[in-house]
């Protein structure tokens, strides 16, 4: 199971791998063997991401399918629990955490390297010349070539225009032809074009000492019939060297990671503080030279303090206006100097922090083969469906969310805005403490994604009204008792019309009904587990309106009309907490008037019921 969910995890990576390259690749004529090495090295290189989301594929598929055959079941009922079933698994999965670090720390660099070298090569090589129609093409260095019309057929083209720009502007040449016929050599390194019927337009060349007064340049004009040009082309793709690569923070292990980050913890040290020695030695000051015994003042010390304000007032307006040119001029000098000084240093330390970050993702990642066992073993015990419908559908979502929070916090670590570890660790310690909590309630046999229980749940949240729903059975073991049915039926509309006089539900009730249950809600919650015990007896009955009427029966909700809260003093804590006893208290009125209504309706349809009854003489 393991190396299915493997193999569809790293296909699904190696085609965003090339989803996001598929732009360098286009007509360039790669051969199989180029795209098969690019293949091969994109997979070793995305390994330690495809495992974590294999494992919990596979952990979901493989639990999912023990609890929808009941094995689980069986195995708990032997008197084993399910962590003691899942121990096994956890030392396999540790030991692929370990893979997964060796795939990242050793095979994954080198691998990177070359993969970045190819997708370099790819994208140094000239795309295939394919001339389009009725537009010019300028993907040949040193040649513009038209054509407006094209036979695919026959490969002629017409109505060709080319200009020859490999001897500079000056030099150019115009070829002009009616037809032509475009031919590549075998080794792609030569491009063929036999032109008929044109004329060739060349400026000729002059020496460089004549006199340029003369502003007439000669140029010569040839007619032909035929006419060959060769022109030279990239000889297709070829292997570039990618040394200068292995500088890159990817195609570094943990031991060349951490040499590179004390290096350039030093140099980008070194630079902040050439930067700051800089800033102190040419920073902002006021040079002026002493000419007045107003505008300055000597102390014991013989230090001259020069009063600017003085020195400013007594100067002319033309001055004073040169002073201010000549000051802003330096601090938009120095403004610019430093905003290119900030730039550099934040491109250093994006850098350093990318180091970092990759140094801790390859433990991450490890890690992440565990957290997502814990994860999608509790989690396929709890769902109980095997297959790729539901454990898709989940694990899909769980690595969307860890793709979120991994993403999230790379980009804020590297761009300094977040501490490194809190970065790294962002989404293993989002997802370590739901593993926690899974593996926790699973093993207490926890019904925590029962669907029906979160149905249940807002139903009543929201006030959602409930419909009897029976059906009319086609074998009846044995009929209801009709004559105690018609009794119990009429009793129960008499104490529903006896409920609603006491009590009068028109009107608000008072904070202790509400609160402490001071009132006779007894009556009523024991003739709602009677009226649902008498519907469900006479759901047997072979008539089709005694069904069709039963299912009229309302279902009351006699709780509703009070606190929901059943400790005595939460529910004066309630009453302290203004917004919650506020909201108590309007949700119990509102429920009052719904069971007046189905009070009402009650004795309306048992009436119903008690005339189908004898009509049919069931009793």
């Amino acid at each position: 199971m393991l190396a299915g969910t493997f193999f569809i995890c790293l296909f699904i990576f190696i085609v965003q791998l090339l989803w996001r390259w598929v732009d360098e690749f286009v007509g360039k004529g790669l051969d199989i063997e180029v795209l098969a090495q690019f293949f091969y090295l994109g997979s070793l290189t995305l390994v330690g991401q495809a495992l974590p989301l294999a494992i919990l594929l596979a952990a979901l598929i493989t639990f999912g399918n023990f609890g929808e055959r009941l094995e689980l079941l069986a195995m708990k009922a032997a008197g084993i629990p399910l962590l003691r079933i899942m121990a096994p698994l956890a030392v396999e999965c540790l030991l692929l955490g370990c893979v997964s670090f060796y795939f990242q720390n050793v095979i994954g660099p080198n691998a990177q390297v070359k993969l970045y070298t190819v997708l370099y090569s790819i994208k140094q090589t000239s795309p295939e010349v394919e001339i389009p129609e009725g537009v010019f093409y300028d993907k040949i260095e040193g040649f513009n070539l038209f054509v407006k019309n094209k036979n695919k057929e026959t490969g002629m083209l017409y109505n060709v225009m080319i200009y020859d720009l490999r001897e500079g502007f000056d030099q150019s040449r115009i070829l002009v032809a009616d037809s032509g016929k475009m031919e590549t050599s075998a080794d792609q390194k030569n491009m063929t074009l036999k032109l008929y019927s044109g004329e060739l337009f060349e400026n000729l060349q002059m020496d460089k000492k004549d006199n340029r007064k003369n502003k007439n340049v000669p140029y010569r004009r040839e007619t032909y019939r035929e006419k060959i040009v060769m022109i030279e082309l990239d000889g297709g793709f070829s292997m570039k060297d990618g040394s200068f690569l292995k500088t890159q923070a990817a195609s570094k292990n943990m031991i060349q990671l951490q040499h590179s980050i004390d290096s350039l913890t030093r140099h980008n040290d070194s630079i902040g503080h050439n930067n700051w020695k800089n800033a102190m030695r040419n920073s902002y000051q006021m040079k002026t030279q002493i000419s007045s015994e107003d505008s300055a003042s000597m102390s014991k010390d013989g230090i001259y303090y020069l009063n600017v304000d003085s020195i400013f007032n007594t100067a002319s307006k033309a001055e004073k206006l040169r002073w201010k040119k000549n000051e802003l001029n330096k601090l938009q000098q120095i403004k610019t100097e430093y905003e290119i000084k900030k730039n550099i240093m934040r491109g250093l330390d994006k850098d350093l922090n990318k180091h970092h970050l990759i140094w801790w993702e390859k433990i991450t990642l490890s890690l992440g083969c565990i957290v997502f066992f814990f994860i999608g073993a509790p989690l396929g015990a709890i769902v109980r469906k095997g297959g790729l419908g539901y454990p898709v559908l989940i694990s899909v979502a769980l690595f969307v969310l860890y793709y979120i929070f991994n993403t999230s916090g790379y980009k804020m670590a590297r761009e300094g805005e977040w501490y490194i570890w809190i970065g790294s660790w962002l989404s293993t310690l989002v997802l370590v403490p739901l593993g926690v909590i899974l593996t926790y309630q699973s093993n207490r046999d926890s019904t925590i994604l029962n669907m029906d229980a979160y149905k249940e749940f807002f139903r009543k949240l929201f006030g959602i009204k409930e419909k009897r729903n029976i059906t009319l059975k086609e074998v009846i073991i044995e009929d209801p008792d009709y004559a105690a049915d018609y009794k119990k039926l009429d009793e129960i509309a008499h104490i529903s019309h006896k409920f609603r006089k006491d009590n009068k539900l028109k009107k608000l009730p008072s904070l202790k009904r509400i609160f402490f249950r001071e009132g006779n809600e007894s009556v009523i919650v024991n003739m709602s587990e009677e009226l649902d015990m008498l519907a469900e007896e006479m759901g047997n009955s072979k008539s089709k309106k005694v069904i069709i009427y039963i299912n009229e029966l309302p279902i009351i909700e006699a709780k509703a009309i009070t606190s929901p809260i059943d400790n005595k003093w939460l529910n004066i804590l309630a009453i302290i907490v203004f917004p919650i006893g506020t909201a108590i208290y309007i949700r119990a009125c509102i429920y009052r008037l719904r069971l007046l209504r189905d009070l009402i309706k009650l004795e309306q349809t048992s009436k119903k019921l008690i005339e189908i009854l004898v009509k049919e003489k069931l009793v």
